[in-house]
């Protein structure tokens, strides 16, 4: 699926079954939750905090409802998401093009 895919997918998924967006201010506190959820996630995944008895576990659903609210975001502000993430990834590339292939972090050389 394309991101204009997504963004029509998830507009048309609104407006039959959510009724209408949520207010932008509510869709960030929304976005806020769900990324804390990834957290939640990842440090018991990752780090060194546990899983607790009947707690979620399902990265790949977080982060769909991560990505789900994301584009509710992008979509009642107008935002091109397939335009924005192109003019994000020049940035980076114009930025960046040689700071991580120079990173000795990176490479494994740090220290040596």
């Amino acid at each position: 699926m394309k991101l204009t895919e997504l963004q029509e997918d998830i507009d048309a998924w609104v407006r039959t079954y959510g009724v209408r967006y949520f207010s932008e201010l509510t869709n960030l506190g929304i976005l806020v939750e769900e990324v804390g959820e990834v957290a939640r996630i990842m440090t018991r995944r990752y780090g060194d905090q546990s899983f607790k008895g009947s707690e979620k576990n399902d990265l790949g659903d977080e982060l769909a409802d991560v990505l789900f609210v994301l584009t509710c975001i992008a979509n009642q502000t107008g935002v091109d998401l397939t335009e924005a993430m192109r003019r994000n990834l020049e940035k980076k590339t114009a930025r960046d093009k040689d700071r991580h292939r120079n990173n000795p972090k990176l490479r494994g050389d740090a220290g040596q």
